[in-house]
């Protein structure tokens, strides 16, 4: 499952915003994305995606992304850095 790729990735990013910024500045193999959080909050991510052909990852739950990060919240996005 995408939650083990978090779980074993030695170095990630969390949030729309900070992996926009991460994409944009090339540190970034894949996102993880999902499913369950808002298009308008992930949109911004999916589209710098694949401008960058970044392979994207989607999961089925907020909580569950959150939980891999260490987080109690949510996530709807998580870069894993290079």
């Amino acid at each position: 499952m995408s939650y083990d790729k978090v779980l074993q990735a030695k170095s990630f990013i969390v949030g729309t915003k900070q992996t926009v910024k991460a994409l944009k500045q090339g540190m970034v193999s894949e996102v993880v994305i999902a499913r369950d959080a808002d298009s308008r909050v992930s949109a911004k991510v999916v589209s710098t995606a694949n401008e960058l052909n970044v392979p994207i990852t989607y999961v089925d739950s907020m909580k569950k992304l959150g939980n891999a990060c260490g987080i109690e919240v949510g996530a709807a996005a998580v870069a894993i850095s290079i």
